[in-house]
């Protein structure tokens, strides 16, 4: 969340930051945190000099014990007894003002950073890079669900059989094609220098308020009734909560982590064709890179992980363009994120394959992460940055309709090793 003393110094810059995401209800709420956190400090000086004045009654009772002032000592007692009753007081108000002072921080979403477009929509978005031409395909081309069905490669109504519509049941070089592809992008993460990391799939509440997904995405999140816990959305929520309540060392930084998971999510988006194939999953697999960052280095590390992502759709042939998003689409807990979207030829149309995001300190504020600066000789707060690479359904998408012949499907040269096969015929 934002930083309390970041909203009382900087008012009118949050505002006008939090303006690019095209809703009123952000300043009343950056306001009311103001105040509550105004009414709060200042209970806590009233609270101090009552808790002072009450020591001080305290002493002088034991003094006039000792000199045998019996009576004058009972009298002070009672003063004592009626401090301690408006001090519990005021300390029950005081919580019931952090605690609505919390609830409003939690409402707050990350203050877009300046280069973020302000917009409503993803109509809104900036494209800021393209590459490669977009494949012509031949006459009988077909999109991926077809070809799915065509090769034996994924069963869509078996999915829905043993769960629902959303889980597709992956066969044959289908699931073969796509542990080549999870183990193709953990290898190129392992060569930039990311740790494999092999974190649980469930998650508390603290860890879903770690990362922001609570309580924003609370009903797009698997929910585990008897046991408290979450699904995990994706593996950016258990690997940026190992550094929960963490103190880091400068020189420590920067983090870097990898982690191929299962992801879940409950919201599968719009009906019709959106949502056809692999375009929209309840379960889905995917690789994540996580970074936690030196505030100084977070944004020359952010355009490391975009080279990354760039590097890897390159390597699978397939034609892409990066969005710098607008703050109405941009993420509840972001500072600025690029979309990468490949082109489906089948489908004629783009698809989001990764989202490279800086958080600045909005999540380690709500992680309690730190690290200490040597030069300060203090606590700072780091920055942490995530990025998908790659999500996997659409990516499959592609390659399946992109690298369409007549003849079958020719796969990228990159994957042959990791197959073992060139073609699906």
């Amino acid at each position: 969340m934002l930083e309390l003393n970041y909203l009382r110094e900087n008012r009118d810059e949050a505002v006008e930051r939090l303006s690019k995401r095209c809703n009123d209800s952000y300043p009343k709420l950056v306001d009311k945190a103001i105040d509550l956190d105004s009414k709060r400090r200042s209970l806590q000086v009233e609270l101090d000099s009552l808790l002072a004045e009450q020591n001080l009654a305290s002493k002088e009772i034991g003094n006039l014990m000792q000199s045998g002032n019996r009576d004058a000592a009972e009298g002070l007692k009672s003063r004592v007894a009626t401090l301690k009753t408006k001090s519990q007081d005021l300390k029950q108000t005081q919580n019931d003002l952090e605690k609505e002072l919390s609830d409003t921080l939690y409402q707050i979403p990350n203050a877009p950073n300046q280069a973020v477009p302000k917009g409503k929509s993803e109509t809104d978005n900036e494209e800021i890079f393209t590459y490669g031409e977009l494949p012509k395909l031949h006459a009988n081309a077909v999109p991926h669900w077809e070809l799915a069905s065509k090769y034996n490669l994924i069963d869509f109504e078996l999915g829905v059989k043993i769960t629902g519509a959303g889980f597709p049941v992956y066969r044959g070089k289908g699931a073969r094609l796509q542990r080549a592809l999870i183990t193709f992008f953990l290898d190129e993460a392992n060569k930039a220098g990311y740790e494999e990391v092999i974190p649980p799939l469930v998650v508390n509440e603290a860890s879903g308020y770690g990362t922001g997904q609570l309580p924003d995405k609370e009903g797009q999140m698997y929910y585990i009734k008897e046991d408290d816990f979450y699904l995990i959305p994706t593996s950016e929520v258990p690997l940026t909560n190992i550094y929960r309540d963490v103190i880091l060392k400068e020189d420590e930084m920067p983090i870097k982590h990898t982690a191929y998971t299962p992801c879940f999510r409950r919201e599968a988006g719009s009906y019709g064709k959106d949502v056809r194939g692999l375009n929209r999953l309840h379960q889905f697999d995917k690789v994540e890179i996580v970074q936690i960052a030196h505030p100084d280095q977070s944004y020359q590390i952010l355009d490391k992980m975009i080279d990354h992502i760039k590097d890897l759709l390159e390597k699978l042939e397939l034609p892409y363009r990066i969005l710098r998003l607008c703050g109405g689409d941009l993420g509840f807990a972001s500072a600025i994120t690029y979309d990468f979207e490949v082109y489906s030829a089948a489908q004629d149309k783009w698809l989001e394959v990764s989202s490279v995001s800086n958080f600045e300190t909005y999540q380690s504020n709500r992680l309690k992460c730190r690290f200490k600066n040597d030069e300060m000789k203090k606590t700072q707060l780091v920055h942490t940055l995530n990025g998908s690479a790659l999500a996997l359904p659409r990516i499959l998408a592609a390659i399946l309709e992109n690298h369409q012949t007549e003849d079958g499907i020719q796969l990228p040269k990159i994957l042959h090793d990791y197959t073992g096969f060139k073609t699906i015929d």
